[in-house]
Parts: C-alpha cells; structure tokens; sequence
C-alpha cells in the first residue's frame, strides 16, 4: 500500500490538468480492485456548476450535471452534513429517502453505480467536495480494500482535493484568459525580474521549459513580449483590490 500511495502522490504532483488528475486517480484505484471514482468539488455560487472528475460513464455524467442532480443526491446531502466517510447502496440502510432520490439511485445504477463508499472533504476554504469509490455490486475485493485502507483512502481524497483546488483554481486567470499553474508561475517571477535561467531554478525545472511556459502564456493572452504580458498581469491585480 505505501509504495501505491506514493505513485499516487507523484501523479498527483505532475497533473496539470482534468486529464492528469483524472489518471493519477484511476490508476490508483485500477491498483486497489476500486473499478471507477468520481470527485464532485461544489460550487461557491449557487448558480455556479459544480467540478467533477471522474471515470463514471460519460453519458451517466452529462446527465447528472444536466439536471444539475448536485442539489438531490443524497449521497452530497450526507457528506454536507458530516466529514466522516460513509458507505452507501446494495445491503445497507438507504439514505435515498425522496422519491426524487431514489430515482436518482434507480438512474445511476443503470449504468453500474450501486454502492459505494464517500469521502467527504471539508477544509473550511469553500465550498465542500466529495469523492466517492464505486461499484457495480460488493465484491470482495472493493469490502476488503474499504475496510482495509479506508483511512488511507480519506488520506488520499483530501490529497486530491488539495492539489486540484491549488491547480485548478480560477486565480490563475488574467481577466479572462485562464493559464495554467505553470504558466502563471512563471509570468509571476517574470514579471518580478527574474531571467528565465532563475525562474527555471526557483521552479526546479529547465530554462527551455520556462521559456515554452511563457510564450504559451503570452500567445493566450494576445501580447508580443513579457513586459506586455507583465503589464497585463499587473492591471489584473490591481482590479482585484479596487
């Protein structure tokens, strides 16, 4: 188990994006006999749509945001209420008491969601975010990994949680154009001077790759040099506190 939790901890700390993440999970998952995951981070704004990552049937997942099923599920409500996980579905008590949540169940299970066991993630920094290890049915093999490592799994899921709200956050935009982590890293020590030598050693990544960073960085953001670029990063901050 230690040796899968690092692999999981040096996928986690290579993701950049939905992708990255979506595989550092899987496969760790793949590794414990955990046939598929789903993380639901919820919105801070009421209207906002939820994030969700996860190897749950796409057509099931579509579906779900569709009808914006986040404000039902039973399985949310129970991990509003508590930090500590849970297990639900097949052979124990339902929490799906409504009749809109029991068709949600009925709904899910169509497409191999029937039980399963949920972290929730309260870190008291937004809105609350759960991750959830499904399956079909309870084999043996998801009892076993869920009474055997279930703290190991909540340690895993606040890990998750941690890296995509540091990766994934809407702070790494300019006004409107999103960059990516790295890619707002380096504009940030650019912009404070720093060559592309230094900020690759502040980084611990190559100077080549610094560089790639930043024309990526300008080319979203439509400038021609880092002192645009700067410029726009700047005004973007000074919006902030206005």
């Amino acid at each position: 188990m230690h040796r899968i939790f690092q692999r999981f901890i040096d996928r986690l700390s290579a993701a950049e994006d939905l992708a990255g993440f979506s595989d550092a999970m899987s496969v760790t998952a793949a590794a414990l006999d955990l046939s598929c995951f789903a993380y639901l981070g919820l919105p801070r704004q009421r209207h906002g749509k939820p994030r969700l990552i996860t190897t749950y049937p796409e057509e099931w997942t579509s579906h779900y945001l569709r009808s914006r099923y986040e404000r039902i599920d039973a399985v949310i409500t129970q991990a509003l209420q508590s930090p500590e996980p849970f297990q639900w579905g097949v052979g124990l008590p339902s929490p799906f008491g409504s009749p809109e949540q029991q068709r949600l169940l009925d709904e899910a299970s169509q497409f191999g969601i029937r039980t399963g066991f949920t972290v929730p993630i309260h870190d008291g920094r937004g809105p609350i975010a759960a991750l959830t290890f499904a399956a079909d049915q309870r084999e043996a093999s998801f009892e076993l990994c869920i009474n055997s490592h279930a703290r190991v799994l909540q340690l895993m899921a606040i890990y998750f949680h941690a890296h995509v709200r540091r990766k994934l956050t809407d702070e790494h935009r300019i006004g409107e154009v999103p960059l990516s982590p790295r890619e707002f890293e380096c504009l940030k020590w650019a912009a404070q001077g720093k060559s592309s030598w230094e900020i690759g050693l502040i980084l611990g990544i190559s100077r080549h790759t610094v560089t790639s960073y930043l024309d990526s960085a300008k080319e979203k953001l439509g400038v021609r040099t880092i002192v645009q670029a700067a410029t726009r990063l700047a005004a973007a901050k000074g919006e902030e506190h206005n």
